[in-house]
């Protein structure tokens, strides 16, 4: 899995007037969890942008001076409500023999049947919850669309399998194909069309 670094400098102060004044000075306050004890720092808000902005699936490399490199995954950000900066972000450690459940992007691999009819595809679960130890974390997880009909669907229990397990249920629509306007009767008629075919050489065996 892909991997940013952020340099930050450890907090010693983390009361309200602190903390207020590192977001004037367009600083993040931040603590991260899941070790020996909480660390608590702070980091310039551009070096979120990559990590945040994103709809890929990263871990974090947080280096503070004097301190060894803490590997991390983001657990939890807060936003302001009007101009939408960032007031406050989470880190979960990670360590290389415990799981940790992540949120995964799915990719969508193909053309579909019933697109190509007219249907309407719709991508229902952008973002599937894996569990996994952090070696085995995937970068995205495809679901292959190419033998969807109209009416059909790919869930949870079909994506491909690896070194991780699927957090959601089995039954979860990944992706679907359902009519629209401009859908034809193309899949009708084709399995029609095989029905037909498999009779008449039936038909002519017997003869």
């Amino acid at each position: 899995m892909k991997s940013i670094t952020i340099k930050g400098q450890v907090r010693e102060n983390v009361g309200k007037k602190s903390t207020k004044a590192l977001r004037n000075a367009e600083q993040v306050p931040c603590v991260v969890y899941g070790g020996e004890k909480a660390v608590h720092f702070s980091a310039p808000a551009k070096s979120f942008r990559n990590l945040v902005y994103t709809a890929d699936a990263l871990t974090a490399t947080i280096e503070l001076e004097g301190q060894e490199p803490i590997m991390v995954i983001l657990q939890d950000i807060q936003f302001h409500p009007v101009t939408d900066k960032i007031l406050h972000i989470d880190f979960y450690q990670l360590h290389e023999d415990k799981e940790v459940i992540m949120d995964i992007p799915t990719t969508l691999v193909g053309n579909a049947i019933g697109v190509m009819n007219g249907g309407s595809l719709s991508h229902n679960l952008r973002k599937v919850k894996v569990k996994a130890i952090p070696a085995n974390l995937p970068d995205s997880i495809e679901a292959d669309i190419s033998a969807l009909k109209i009416g059909m669907k790919v869930t949870v229990g079909e994506l491909s399998k690896g070194d991780y397990t699927y957090i959601q249920n089995d039954g979860v629509v990944v992706a679907q194909v359902k009519m629209s306007r401009n859908a034809t009767k193309d899949d009708e008629e084709e399995e029609e069309g095989e029905g037909e075919a498999t009779e008449e050489t039936t038909e002519e065996a017997t003869e």
